[in-house]
């Protein structure tokens, strides 16, 4: 959803023609498949990281446009709320010390913008909800101003016919309702996409959502929501209800929500936008002028515009990703399970363990979803949103036995997966330096049962516990994770609780100390 749309509303007419155009497009994708079109293997990967933005007080500012005049690059856009930013990095080759050259290129990037977001009186913070958004600010009115966000609002709200309601129930009840979409801006990710061919597609998504369980375990870094501690990792239902075009009477009949982690392994990825088409109506029933079975026929490749703008508004956890550069079509792999955070080095610890683990499960001689029942992959997903690094998950057991049984997370993982996600990076070639360094954050994170999710509950106790109410708490955690965040040191690594961060905020000279010093870097 890049592109500026602007409409003064669709009829009949336009659906109808755009789900014409849509079929188009799946008849373009089938012959570009059968024709072997797509581009050779690159192994490239992309990232891009939701970012939010709060003052020195640890309370969110919605200064989003503000701040992007000021950072001046476009590698920093606007996201849906208007405390939200979006950074996204160039694809480059997965190999050598491709991590360590990202995270050098994200603390300078990080650190300008946070440097040029002081000027208006705000600063970054990579989290995956921020603690101290309110009930309040999410208002229509704090919706960022381009055109397809308040379209896209509409639609949803007119498809949904009524008030979105928001209902989480976890160490506390989130009981909340709301007149537009933007709940879902308080949800803030980290993407890591991985361009692949068709013949190697299923077996990449197939292994990234057995292995979606597992990464919001050791990511989870979203334990509070509109000021109440809910699950460990809250993004997944407050993103599903927010954007939930399904009145109480579909969702009893079973109807798919719009964000859905899929109910079967794939062995296409035609698939995967086969299903998006036949289950969902569009939202947004723009048509574009290409004819994509004439331009296939006069030898050039389609676009496929209608096809791409509704299968971004499908928001899978797993994504399949239709992408045309120079007039070579190519498919990724868009893995959006992750939140932001809290850290760079947290950050590409979780991307290294994602590329390593993915790369040696599909390539896995007996695949683990020959072994695993797709409801189990699902299940260990909203375990470990429940739970974070405390989950236990199901999987199957190793060897020829057969079956599967129920682990702890931090367990399954020392024991089994870095080990194979090291083979992995092996694989592509990444240089053993950066495998052991990202990968043993992994290891100490387990070892010593920490995550973004659990410290913020664990600074917010001794908060409270320390006589501070309950928003004082919150921002008092907000402030404190902001400066250990700026520090750059993985998060395992944190003190506990706020004692250090329960001044109010305002002309921290050592935070701004620490923001200069990740700029030089």
């Amino acid at each position: 959803m890049g592109e500026k749309v602007a409409t003064d509303g669709f009829g009949p007419a336009d659906r109808q023609r755009y789900r014409r155009k849509l079929q188009q497009c799946l008849a373009g994708l089938a012959r570009l498949l059968a024709e072997q079109r797509f581009d050779r293997p690159r192994n490239l990967m992309g990232v891009e990281i939701e970012l939010n933005l709060a003052g020195p007080d640890g309370l969110p500012r919605m200064l989003n446009e503000a701040v992007l005049e000021k950072i001046a690059s476009s590698d920093f856009q606007t996201e849906l709320g208007m405390f939200n930013l979006e950074v996204n990095i160039a694809p480059r080759r997965l190999g050598g010390h491709v991590f360590d050259r990202l995270a050098e290129e994200l603390r300078t990037g990080l650190g300008y913008a946070d440097r040029k977001a002081a000027e208006v009186d705000a600063g970054v913070v990579m989290i995956g909800i921020l603690p101290t958004l309110s009930q309040e600010d999410l208002v229509f009115e704090n919706l960022s101003s381009a055109d397809r966000y308040a379209l896209l609002n509409d639609q949803i709200l007119t498809a949904r016919g009524e008030q979105i309601t928001l209902d989480i129930q976890g160490v506390e009840r989130l009981l909340h309702t709301s007149e537009s979409i933007i709940a879902e801006a308080a949800c803030t990710s980290v993407q890591l996409h991985l361009q692949v061919t068709p013949a190697r597609f299923p077996a990449v998504w197939n292994a990234a959502q057995i292995v979606a369980g597992v990464q919001i375990a050791l990511g989870a870094n979203s334990p509070f929501v509109f000021g109440r501690e809910v699950w460990r990792e809250s993004r997944p239902p407050l993103f599903q209800q927010a954007t939930d075009t399904r009145p109480p009477e579909l969702q009893s009949q079973g109807v798919r929500p719009r964000t859905w982690f899929g109910e079967r392994w794939v062995d296409s990825v035609y698939d995967l936008f086969e299903e998006n088409v036949r289950y969902f109506p569009s939202l947004l029933p723009l048509c574009d002028e290409e004819d994509p079975l004439r331009v296939l026929d006069e030898g050039g490749v389609p676009q496929l515009k209608e096809l791409v703008l509704h299968n971004g508004t499908v928001y899978r956890w797993n994504r399949p990703v239709y992408g045309w550069v120079d007039g070579v079509p190519h498919l990724r792999v868009e893995n959006r399970v992750l939140p932001a955070g809290p850290t760079v080095t947290d950050v590409l610890a979780n991307a290294a363990f994602y590329y390593g683990l993915v790369r040696s499960l599909a390539d896995d001689p007996r695949p683990l979803w020959k072994r695993m029942p797709f409801e189990d992959a699902e299940a260990n997903f909203d375990a470990a949103c429940r739970y974070g690094i405390e989950a236990e998950l199901r999987w199957p057991r190793p060897g020829r036995a057969g079956g599967t049984a129920t682990r702890p997370a931090v367990r399954l993982v020392l024991d089994e997966l870095l080990p194979l996600a090291a083979a992995g990076l092996d694989a592509w070639h990444v240089a053993p330096a950066d495998r052991d360094f990202y990968l043993g954050v992994i290891e100490q994170r387990c070892r010593r049962r920490v995550n973004g999710a659990s410290w913020q509950a664990d600074a917010f106790h001794r908060a409270l516990e320390s006589g501070l109410d309950r928003e004082a708490a919150l921002a008092a955690t907000t402030r404190r994770y902001r400066e250990l965040m700026l520090t750059g040191e993985p998060v395992h690594t944190w003190p506990e609780g706020v004692a250090a961060g329960v001044g109010d905020g305002v002309g921290d000279g050592a935070t701004a100390g620490l923001v200069a010093g990740l700029a030089e870097e």
